[in-house]
């Protein structure tokens, strides 16, 4: 006689197989890290819209390194082979387009002018030791934004010993230790910004190696909220100063400013695409409590920038930088 089941017996559980998640977790890493490579290496594809997203993650790009460190730790720890080798991607990717910042630089040449550039800080409660701090760098150029009154007169001051030569077009400056001529100011007033607003200069400078144009300029600043990156008018100030400079005739040219992104953000292209940038250093210059991007630049044409780094901390939010640029 044959037994009927016990309609109440429980069913019997599904057999458990040994590593399937582990596996799936190890495609997920794999699948994060191909998502980032491709991030790093077509960052320029992701729209700016809404909200300027391609701009905002341009901003923070090289940090993406610090993404891969992660996932790599992340692998080892769930021993995922397949993630491994996904992680090679955005490794190679990152290093292709970083990894010549971390290396030293060569000596500087003959031709060879040492210039700062720092964003001083309308707030600076000691411009003197910030001048002090500048003058020891012992650089040929300073620029300085932020030069309002009554710090400007210090600055005059304090630096006139070093630098006798120099000249302050609203609230950005170039002092220099070699004779200027031909100062004026460049308008790149965004139209909905009032009269009034002055923040770029250019002046030729009489260096020994011949005559050289050099820029100041202070991009209005960029703002993160719940809609995302506000740059409008950042972007087009860029514009405004690319164009100034596309019609330059004195040759080699120097930018230096805090023109309020990084080198990566597609909203500096019309300086990108013309001058050439920092071969060498991160120099991540802003907030000066814990930088986290370089945001003042060197940038030249008909001339090498070499090494950028940064100088100590003054009494500003900013850092200085100093790079040394080789004229052609």
């Amino acid at each position: 006689m044959v037994e009927r089941a016990d309609s109440g017996a429980v069913a019997a559980e599904t057999p458990v197989v040994p590593g399937v998640g582990k596996r799936r977790r190890g495609w997920v890493l794999a699948g994060v890290a191909v998502v980032l490579g491709g991030v790093l290496g077509f960052h320029r594809l992701v729209p700016n819209w809404p909200g300027r997203v391609g701009s905002l993650m341009e901003s923070f790009l090289p940090w993406g390194g610090a993404l891969v460190v992660v996932l790599l730790v992340v692998a080892l720890v769930r021993r995922s082979a397949v993630a491994l080798v996904a992680l090679l991607l955005p490794v190679g990717v990152w290093v292709d387009t970083f990894g010549g910042l971390l290396l030293p630089g060569e000596e500087g040449g003959g031709r060879e002018l040492v210039v700062v550039q720092h964003n001083v800080s309308d707030e600076n409660r000691d411009p003197a030791g910030t001048a002090r701090a500048l003058a020891d760098s012992g650089a040929d150029l300073v620029a300085l934004e932020e030069l309002v009154d009554p710090q400007l007169a210090v600055y005059e001051k304090a630096l006139a010993a070093d630098y006798p030569h120099h000249v302050v077009r609203g609230t950005v400056g170039l002092w220099s230790k070699h004779p200027l001529s031909g100062e004026q100011v460049v308008d790149i007033k965004p139209r909905s910004i009032e009269v009034g607003w002055s923040r770029g200069l250019r002046a030729v400078v009489r260096s020994p190696y011949g005559d050289v144009a050099a820029y100041v300029a202070h991009l209005p600043s960029v703002r993160v909220g719940v809609g995302g990156l506000a740059s409008q008018r950042r972007d087009e100030s860029a514009a405004l100063l690319g164009r100034a400079i596309a019609g330059e005739s004195v040759e080699p040219v120097i930018l230096l400013g805090d023109l309020n992104g990084v080198v990566e953000d597609r909203g500096l292209r019309p300086l990108t695409s013309q001058l050439a940038l920092a071969e060498n250093g991160f120099a991540f210059s802003f907030p000066a409590a814990f930088p986290m991007a370089r945001i003042d630049q060197v940038m030249a044409r008909s001339a090498t920038v070499g090494h950028i780094r940064t100088l100590p901390a003054t009494g500003s939010d900013h850092l200085p930088v100093v790079a040394r640029v080789t004229l052609e």
